[in-house]
């Protein structure tokens, strides 16, 4: 039985019960009564998370934090809110400097690999997480991450964690390094394949971006829009395509998901250098035909390979075989109308081999 002289682990105890909200105003009671200490901080912002009051908890945690810097729990904490509120990359980092405060703490370890493994990081979280003796209380939970970060390694896509966290990462600097350092072309190479291939009147087509990014597509096919929608997995991206005001919805999602929710059918879908975080195309053309009008088109870029099908290159992003693309598509209901060689970006100075292909829905 808990005494009712330790209201942080009463509190404890309510929050397992599913009681945040008594555990919340018991913790709130014993500061304003003067036990206001670290471990209470701590306790009253686990509390909060558990109460669903993400901005709150994060409040308290930051203020813990700034009081104890050297205790690791504090950081676990903060951590913990920061990962709530959306903010994984500082999370990370307040996750890694409690693992440094005290290399031996299971909790900070745990919690650090947990976060990797959220952001897609299978190879970095399951190291992390293979340092959690077998003996330790969390060993159960730590193994069942691992396994779950082997499914990730072996998965025929990017994970999601992955791509919204490498592009929040540098969506403020993300034009800069594509047109500068990268020699970004793809949505210049597929409005070159569009004035091949469509007569489009400008101001007329109703075009879906996935992957939108920041908005270089939209720029590049603004002239042909009557509305251009985005979707991006990266908040930050969206935020960045939206403050160039040329697109109408813009979409927080998964563009696998999104492109089999209901929803508008569009004159012409692009995905330049989108498709290079899946392997398995399948759902994307089948959304893409389902989205499509009887006569659009689906304009996208994917970087070469050989053989038959596709692989995982050495940058974490995958490659399409011609062979691939050719049966993929007619198996999905849709018609290659173009197909060619282009090198959408450069890698290290050199072009990336690649291809710009436009799809049609096959008539029935």
């Amino acid at each position: 039985m808990i005494a009712k002289s330790d209201p942080i682990a009463e509190a404890e105890s309510l929050v397992k019960a599913g009681e945040s909200a008594r555990a919340v105003a018991l913790l709130r009671k014993a500061a304003a009564s003067g036990r206001d200490g670290i471990l209470t901080r701590i306790a009253l912002s686990r509390a909060l998370l558990a109460a669903g009051d993400t901005a709150a908890a994060l409040a308290v945690a930051r203020e813990a934090s700034s009081l104890a810097p050297g205790i690791a729990d504090a950081a676990v904490a903060l951590g913990e809110a920061l990962r709530a509120c959306g903010h994984l990359p500082t999370a990370i980092a307040e996750f890694q400097r409690a693992a440094e405060l005290v290399p031996s703490s299971d909790a900070a370890r745990l919690a650090l690999g947990s976060a990797w493994l959220e952001a897609g990081e299978a190879e970095r979280a399951a190291q992390i997480l293979a340092g959690i003796p077998y003996t330790s209380t969390l060993a159960a939970e730590a193994a069942s991450k691992i396994t779950a970060a082997e499914v990730m390694r072996q998965a025929n896509r990017s994970a999601p964690g992955y791509v919204r966290h490498l592009f929040d990462q540098f969506a403020a600097d993300y034009d800069r390094r594509m047109l500068d350092e990268l020699s970004y072309r793809a949505p210049r190479i597929l409005r070159g394949l569009a004035d091949m291939i469509m007569f489009a009147e400008p101001e007329t087509l109703t075009i879906l971006d996935l992957g939108c990014g920041t908005g270089l597509s939209g720029a590049a096919f603004q002239d042909l829009a009557a509305k251009i929608d985005g979707v991006d997995l990266s908040p930050r991206m969206i935020e960045a395509a939206r403050s160039r005001g040329i697109y109408g919805g813009l979409t927080v999602g998964d563009i696998e998901t999104v492109l089999h929710e209901p929803g508008p059918a569009y004159d012409l879908i692009l995905a330049a250098d989108t498709l290079v975080y899946l392997g398995d195309l399948t759902r994307v053309f089948s959304g893409a035909r389902r989205r499509l009008k009887a006569d659009g088109f689906f304009f996208f870029t994917v970087e070469r390979a050989d053989g038959e099908t596709y692989e995982l290159g050495p940058k974490r992003r995958f490659r399409h075989s011609e062979t691939y693309l050719r049966q993929e598509a007619p198996a999905c209901g849709l018609e290659v109308m173009g197909l060619i060689e282009c090198s959408p970006r450069d890698e290290t100075k050199i072009p990336v081999e690649g291809f710009a292909v436009a799809l049609q829905p096959i008539a029935a």
